[in-house]
């Protein structure tokens, strides 16, 4: 009986102690409560799309992965797009630059999809990066980063990361300094954002001047609340992930754990429990009825603790990463007005301290 309690001790002190960390609990704010609106024509649509692929059986394991994967191109395919899509395979990057008839080759962004690391690409995130090129003039890359299961986790972290040096002197006509370098992504993407930018000032390396969040997943020991509390009002991430919602979270680390290669409370992964002093100025986004709002929440209250320029929007009853859906919602046009209105006020900043 000693040993089992002694077993059962060990395990529970490693698994909230190593593979958590520290607690985070005192970052939480109650979720916002309010009725929820009846959704507009554009709403439903995106509604509909979304609980008809959640209806069907795709099947497990690599069936079902292959089905996200399918599900989630097929929404950049079919839409009519004003810029120019041109491929990159080399052995440094993957990916495509997206580029508006007006862009401007030294002003660059780099855009990382989202997709739970494991689905998503280049194309199914055209919507964004097609908008982002059109509203900033900026040349957009769109890397092209390998995926779970294929590749473990780091792997995708290091092709993000070999990503933003060749950008640094890369343009889409050929090898340019860059003027100004903006790092944006969604959800799983948001997280290799703000891990990368926070890898991108421990190298010493020319630091991005913003970047872009979009409803960013942030931690990996998944234990903020919004996860659970908010699966029935997350029509995109709630009937993939509602079931983990139920899982006790000891077991969800360690979930992390085996499947990531890494422990949860690593910073790589988890970028709410790095260091978050001495970052550039970033906008995050999200939706205050999604499971990651939290994830969002926490990060920016502790980056801003840490006395770093990041500020969060939210919006009500919106989908995960809505801004996707373009320009069919009137919330997403706003959002990319918020985000070109901040990308202004940094250009600001830079020029007043140009000229001082």
């Amino acid at each position: 009986m000693f040993w089992f309690l002694f077993f059962v001790a060990a395990f529970v002190l490693f698994s909230y102690l190593v593979l958590r960390g520290e607690n985070l609990a005192y970052l939480d704010q109650p979720i916002p409560r309010h009725p929820l609106r009846a959704p507009s024509e554009a709403m439903r649509g995106v509604l509909d799309s979304l609980a008809a692929f959640s209806g069907e059986s795709h099947g497990h394991g690599r069936a079902r992965v292959r089905a996200v994967r399918e599900f989630m191109d097929d929404m950049g395919r079919g839409r009519e797009y004003t810029c120019e899509f041109v491929p990159v395979s080399s052995s440094d990057v993957k990916g495509e630059w997206v580029l508006a008839p007006d862009h401007r080759s030294d002003e660059r962004i780099l855009y990382i999809h989202g997709g739970a690391f494991f689905a998503g690409s280049p194309l199914s995130h055209r919507a964004i990066t097609d908008r982002l090129a059109r509203l900033t003039g900026a040349a957009v890359f769109a890397v092209d980063y390998r995926l779970m299961p294929e590749h473990k986790r780091l792997v995708g972290i290091e092709d993000c990361r070999r990503a933003y040096r060749w950008i640094l002197d890369q343009g889409p006509q050929g090898r340019e300094p860059v003027k100004s370098l903006v790092v944006g992504g969604d959800s799983a993407g948001g997280n290799l954002t703000l891990s990368l930018l926070a890898w991108v000032r421990d190298e010493g390396l020319r630091q991005a001047d913003a970047g872009i969040a979009l409803s960013p997943a942030t931690d990996a020991a998944l234990d903020a609340p919004s996860l659970r509390d908010n699966v029935a009002t997350d029509p995109m991430l709630g009937p993939a992930f509602g079931p983990l919602a139920k899982v006790p979270r000891i077991f969800l680390l360690w979930y992390t754990w085996i499947t990531t290669r890494m422990m949860p409370s690593d910073p790589r992964i988890s970028p709410v429990r790095g260091g978050l002093a001495g970052l550039p100025p970033i906008l995050v986004q999200a939706s205050d009825t999604e499971m990651l709002l939290d994830d969002a929440r926490r990060y920016v209250v502790r980056a801003q603790a840490a006395e770093s320029p990041v500020v969060l929007q939210t919006w009500p009853d919106m989908v995960h990463v809505w801004q996707m859906f373009t320009p069919e919602l009137e919330e997403a046009e706003q959002a990319y007005a918020n985000i070109a209105e901040f990308l202004a006020s940094v250009r600001g900043d830079a020029s007043a301290d140009d000229a001082a």
